[in-house]
């Protein structure tokens, strides 16, 4: 039984207390999901010594809330992932997926045709950011995040193929 004070994050389908508040337009995530993510967020923009898994965060957080089809979603879904399958593959450095981000998001934007809706698979992974708040520390932060990584990379699997054909435009 659900309690009536939880909410279900529509992405990762973690259960977090009811609260009003924004979300993103086209990320699918609820209020308080939303709001664990601004929390992550903060702390690894406030603290130089948990900013070296930005990128990794966002990516991961985005492909694990695709929210619904849209131009905007479809943009997002695509920059995301192939920015996630970049660091979890190949190790790309932060410097590098800004300009992978920047190019996926322009031809996404000119609607190139191979970019499309990818229908995200039935689990997003089982590990969700909840998991990296309770880190303890530093190290154990970004451990955590490459675990929640691996974990939403893996649920992409049935797209891998076309993400790393994405990742090579």
């Amino acid at each position: 039984m659900v309690s009536k004070n939880l909410q279900t994050c529509p992405g990762c389908g973690v259960m977090l207390p009811a609260i009003g508040g924004s979300t993103h337009r086209y990320i699918g995530a609820s209020p308080g999901c939303w709001s664990a993510f601004g929390e992550i967020s903060e702390k690894e923009y406030g603290d130089f010594r948990y900013a070296r898994v930005h990128g990794l965060t966002v990516d991961t957080y985005c492909a694990q809330h695709p929210g619904e089809p849209s131009p905007q979603a479809v943009r997002s879904v695509a920059v995301h992932l192939v920015g996630l399958c970049l660091q979890m593959e190949r190790d790309l450095r932060p410097d590098e997926l800004y300009a992978v981000h920047k190019r996926i998001s322009s031809l996404a934007k000119k609607r190139e045709k191979s970019i499309h809706w990818l229908n995200p698979p039935t689990s997003l992974g089982e590990t969700t950011i909840l998991y990296v708040l309770d880190a303890s520390g530093p190290d154990e932060h970004a451990g955590r995040v490459r675990e929640w990584a691996r974990s939403v990379w893996e649920a992409w699997s049935p797209h891998h193929e076309t993400v790393r054909r994405w990742a090579k435009l």
